[in-house]
């Protein structure tokens, strides 16, 4: 008897069923990503029709339906134009520059932080860092723009009190891709360090303790110790970072931006912004953006297959 039931394969219940009897099961935790789930269907999935202009002749008055099919007429333009190479190369020297300097900051000072031993100086110390986070892109130009300023600024005024001359730094083109990375970096590094302390504080001190024993200096326990444990949330941000690598922030480039330094400051989304709403192409807009997210789809499907692959650890 035993022989014969151990022969039988319970039969799967059907697709519908298991849903059905999830929903019934858990209905209080997808009651509560409803809202979330309705929010990205309206604001995020539901506009995405509208790509399609990006294959169009569109016409306001044709709306998207009636307008005629150009095939990629748009994007043809786009690697036509003559500044293309350019607006590419400030995206990747900007983007890459970013990665770059503003990656292992938070990594360095979340490492820092948690070996301080007072744990007053330390919550004072994270506090302030990441306190610019909140500060509008719109305020930190302006700021900027005060510090740097040719008469002025706080910079120019240090380097008068030496004797030297003032400089225009944001009339420079050669420094603007300098400003707008460590700005960037003193805005966001405490913020982006949140998410590594919380990792190192799920590392098991008695790790520590017998590094400790064995003589281990604090470079060595965050070599041997530290790193290797947040390995897994290091990998994971760095994928999404390579992802959104040809998304440089637009609003940063564009308040800082200048005739005097254009040739450093256009970038794609600059780009966009200007055929789009300043010249109302629409449809030429819309491919240019296209292209760009494209991109950045293949960059994260392809960092990502490489970890998988290399470092066995992945997104999806």
């Amino acid at each position: 008897m035993a022989k014969r039931n151990a022969g039988i394969v319970k039969k799967k219940a059907p697709l519908s069923q298991r849903i059905a009897k999830e929903l019934r099961h858990n209905w209080i935790l997808y009651l509560m990503i409803l809202p979330v789930l309705i929010y990205y269907i309206i604001f995020s999935y539901t506009p995405m029709y509208g790509i399609t202009i990006a294959f169009k002749d569109y016409k306001v008055k044709q709306g998207i339906l009636g307008s005629a099919w150009v095939g990629l007429k748009h994007f043809k333009r786009f690697f036509g134009v003559y500044n293309f190479t350019n607006l590419l190369k400030n995206t990747l020297t900007l983007s890459i520059y970013s990665l770059l300097v503003g990656f292992p900051i938070p990594i360095i000072f979340a490492l820092i932080l948690n070996y301080s031993t007072k744990p007053v100086l330390k919550k004072a110390t994270q506090m302030i860092s990441y306190a610019p986070h909140f500060i509008s892109t719109v305020v930190v130009c302006g700021m900027l723009q005060l510090f740097l300023d040719k008469n002025t600024g706080v910079f120019n005024s240090v380097r008068a009190l030496f004797g030297l001359e003032g400089i225009s730094f944001l009339s420079n083109e050669h420094m603007f891709k300098h400003i707008y990375v460590w700005s960037g970096v003193w805005q966001g590094m405490g913020w982006s360090a949140i998410i590594y302390i919380s990792s190192l504080a799920g590392v098991d001190y008695e790790l520590h303790e017998a590094a400790i024993i064995d003589g281990a200096s604090k470079i060595q326990r965050m070599r041997y110790i530290d790193i290797p444990s947040i390995t897994p949330t290091i990998v994971m941000l760095l994928i999404l970072q390579l992802g959104g690598l040809m998304s440089v922030g637009f609003e940063k480039a564009y308040l800082l931006q200048n005739s005097l330094n254009s040739p450093a400051s256009s970038i794609i989304s600059t780009y966009v912004y200007e055929q789009g709403l300043t010249n109302a192409s629409y449809d030429y807009s819309t491919a240019v953006g296209l292209f760009n997210t494209v991109v950045n789809v293949i960059l994260l499907v392809s960092s990502n297959t490489f970890s998988k692959k290399v470092l066995n650890e992945s997104l999806f």
